[in-house]
């Protein structure tokens, strides 16, 4: 365990950049260390995904407890682990624990995930993840819920608690899902995407999403992997370390193709250096990451979340946090 560099003023990062923390942990000491790293450094938000080792919303319970006051959000667990109600519950706990508002962001997984815990996968996962979505809306909304669909049933209310509010986030990658979460969600999260398609092709589709439903967009928010350029540290490793599944994987490299990006599930090592190449892993000074991290916002992200995952995996915490405190710093004096 490393601890946080404490300070006697509060460091404050840009009002729309968030961090991830980039591990499955087995105990809650390196998540505390780095939400009073995140807390001193003033993120809007600390974000985790669905860990499988220690339970993702039972890790952010604790942590609330241990450092409260820090807003934070998944993403995304994944909604084939949890009941909607269930589901509603947890995240309201968080919120009310933290003292902040949080973002619950779900998404359904990969087809081989659904395929290990259910007969068969979705058929139709965005009408799935739509249900899933409006039903922890209307029941975080205090609302009365009667609904039966393909895989849960609701048949009634939450029990009152006080809570700071809860918004409903959905993972988008393709312009599916991104029309699906145009017509319910509050935040679009987005992973590996081109600043270019995001302007291109999803927001295009969050914002007719929307308009189908009278409403205005959902914000987007879109998680970058950084790793600052350093003597002997090797980028393709880190890349490979911190996103090697994604880019074996059917759907990450469809929506990269769909970007104009080169990607096959059979040669990772090659979506690596594609992704190196294109910029989608940053690389760099910290001040060049901070002057390609405004490509982010003038394509209409709202919260850049840095993720330091191929650094935290091949050199540890404090080489991660050397990372996320330089570009953090680059980035607010870019402001």
């Amino acid at each position: 365990m490393t601890p946080h560099t404490a300070t006697a003023t509060r460091r404050t990062a840009p009002p729309a950049t968030s961090v991830y923390f980039p591990i499955q942990p087995d105990t809650l000491e390196p998540i505390v260390d780095f939400a009073r790293f995140a807390q001193d450094m003033g993120v809007r938000r600390l974000w985790m995904g669905q860990s499988l080792r220690m339970e993702t919303h039972l890790i952010l319970s604790a942590l609330a407890a241990r450092v409260p006051g820090l807003p934070l959000g998944t993403g995304v667990a994944l909604a084939p682990l949890r009941h909607p109600y269930q589901a509603a519950i947890e995240a309201r706990t968080i919120a009310g624990l933290s003292g902040e508002s949080y973002v619950a962001g779900f998404g359904p997984g990969a087809a081989e995930f659904q395929r290990m815990l259910m007969p068969e996968p979705y058929a139709r996962p965005l009408g799935v993840m739509y249900d899933y979505a409006a039903t922890l809306r209307r029941l975080l909304d205090g609302e009365q819920v009667l609904q039966e669909g393909e895989f849960s049933t609701v048949k009634g209310a939450l029990l009152p608690a006080p809570a700071p509010p809860v918004e409903i986030g959905l993972g988008v990658l393709r312009p599916g899902m991104a029309r699906t979460a145009g017509r319910v969600a509050d935040v679009a999260i987005t992973w590996l995407t081109p600043h270019s398609y995001i302007a291109d092709t999803l927001r295009p589709a969050l914002a007719e999403g929307a308009a189908k439903e009278g409403r205005e967009p959902p914000r987007v928010t879109t998680v970058v992997h950084v790793a600052v350029t350093r003597p002997a540290r090797n980028p393709l490793r880190a890349v490979l370390t911190a996103v090697g599944p994604h880019l074996g994987s059917a759907h990450y490299t469809d929506m990269l193709r769909r970007s104009g990006l080169s990607a096959d599930p059979k040669d990772p090592v090659q979506g690596a250096r594609t992704l190196l190449d294109s910029g989608v892993f940053l690389t760099g000074t910290p001040d060049e990451i901070a002057r390609q991290l405004r490509q982010h916002r003038a394509s209409g992200v709202d919260e850049v979340v840095l993720n330091v995952c191929g650094v935290y995996f091949t050199e540890g915490e404090k080489a991660a946090m050397r990372d996320l405190r330089e570009v953090l710093e680059a980035e607010a004096s870019d402001v």
